[in-house]
């Protein structure tokens, strides 16, 4: 008979490699074969198999004609769950700041250790502009955001140059996430959420930092008044 502890285990090992599967396929942004999925999780393509047809049950993947694996919609409905009340605020002023701009706007928010984008929205009319998918995530200490969003921390928790950011009001990067680009972002601390970041990323932009900040700053400001404050 298997204990209750090696079930637990078993299951939760299952739990997680179905989550990596999800997190492979998030990060390659184009479909994966059976073999590749089980190739980046190393584990045996009949395991990966197994677990990609019982994600595949649940709407969460999709296999597509060729026969690789992609994201299924189901995901977009749980993603809509998440924070509902942020994203429906923000995703005006979102799209509002991106199409003035020009430049790629988004909502990232603190999970653990890492700085995560909430929800983005693209310019409409822009010649080239830069991706920041819902999910994407970095460290708290690289990019604009993750500056912004630890700003709003106690002062004894910041780690060096957060000072700054609380003096001019923003952050901004270069390079730090992926190279050539750059990001301004601003504190959005909203009651009853944990610490949030507006921010802005692009390739490059004949406003300064400080000019961008200032727009994000009154798209900051609706969005709170939005949400009761």
């Amino acid at each position: 008979m298997i204990s209750e502890s090696r079930k637990t285990a078993s299951t939760s090992q299952t739990l997680s490699r179905g989550i990596r599967v999800l997190e492979v396929l998030a990060d390659a942004q184009e479909p994966l074969s059976v073999d590749r999925i089980a190739e980046r999780l190393g584990v045996h393509r009949s395991i990966a198999y197994r677990l990609i047809r019982t994600l595949e049950e649940h709407g969460l993947l999709t296999r597509e004609p060729r026969g690789k694996y992609e994201l299924g919609a189901r995901l977009a409905a749980l993603a809509a769950g998440i924070k509902h009340d942020l994203q429906a605020a923000a995703l005006p002023e979102l799209t509002a700041v991106a199409n003035e701009l020009g430049m790629t706007c988004f909502v990232a928010v603190m999970d653990r250790e890492e700085c995560v984008t909430l929800v983005s929205v693209e310019p409409r009319h822009a010649v080239a502009s830069v991706a920041q998918r819902p999910g994407s995530r970095h460290p708290f200490t690289a990019g604009a955001p993750g500056r912004a969003i630890l700003s709003q921390l106690p002062e004894e928790d910041w780690p060096e140059g957060i000072e700054e950011v609380t003096d001019r009001g923003y952050a901004d990067s270069h390079g730090e996430v992926i190279e050539n680009l750059s990001s301004v972002a601003v504190p959005l601390p909203l009651r009853g959420h944990a610490p949030a970041a507006l921010a802005v990323v692009y390739l490059s932009s004949t406003r300064t930092p400080a000019e961008l900040a200032e727009r994000l700053k009154a798209a900051g400001k609706a969005v709170r008044d939005a949400l009761g404050g």
